[in-house]
């Protein structure tokens, strides 16, 4: 526990259903901490990070009220992997500087654990950061259409983001637990249920 506290590390590919895990965990006084959240807390108008944002791609990527265009900055990188690589060496720093202060929040009130979602926990080389990794996984096919329902996007489209990401069977070699959340939510808990009671049983040995 380089933290003094127990950090699970939660992550997954695009609509697997990481926010269903979460709640499982919320509903059972478990702090979390989003990495999503942070990377927007990031980049609040005049911060340091949204004007590096800006010297690196332009200033059409902030709307007129000085705030972050996650839209167009997310079409103008999707395509291009070292854009990506770009925009991540400038939010991932800030990002872990944020988590760590959270995390120094949680042990303070006395936690024992807590969870870190990030859904590119691994591929920022960000796993230093917490004691075990659990993924959260579906079959391809239902990622697909989660996907396409989701953002209202056609086939085409959910394969090329699906496509952009590490693929969900490499992500699990990384998985100390492996959450399958292809069946219904109360499926998932009942994996839940069972990975939950072998985490606490091991910290209680």
């Amino acid at each position: 526990m380089a933290y003094g506290i127990r950090v699970i590390g939660l992550t997954g590919g695009i609509a697997t259903g990481k926010s269903t895990v979460v709640r499982f965990f919320a509903d059972r006084g478990i702090p979390v901490i989003d990495a999503d959240q942070l990377s927007r807390e990031a980049v609040q108008p005049a911060s340091v990070v949204l004007q590096q944002i800006i010297s690196t791609f332009g200033p059409e990527v902030v709307t007129e009220d000085g705030t972050l265009d996650r839209k167009r900055l997310g079409a103008l990188i999707f395509p291009d992997p070292t854009k990506r690589r770009q925009l991540e060496n400038i939010l991932h720093p800030e990002i872990r500087n944020l988590a760590e202060k959270q995390i120094a929040c949680a042990r303070a009130a006395g936690h024992q654990r807590i969870i870190y979602m990030a859904p590119l926990l691994i591929e920022v080389g960000a796993t230093d950061r917490v004691d075990t990794i659990w993924v959260v996984t579906v079959r391809p096919e239902i990622q697909l259409e989660r996907l396409m329902r989701r953002d209202g996007i056609n086939h085409r489209q959910a394969q090329d983001i699906i496509n952009s990401q590490m693929p969900l069977s490499e992500k699990e070699h990384y998985a100390d637990v492996i959450i399958d959340n292809s069946g219904s939510e109360s499926e998932t808990w009942g994996i839940m249920e069972i990975a939950w009671l072998k985490e606490t049983e091991r910290c209680n040995e």
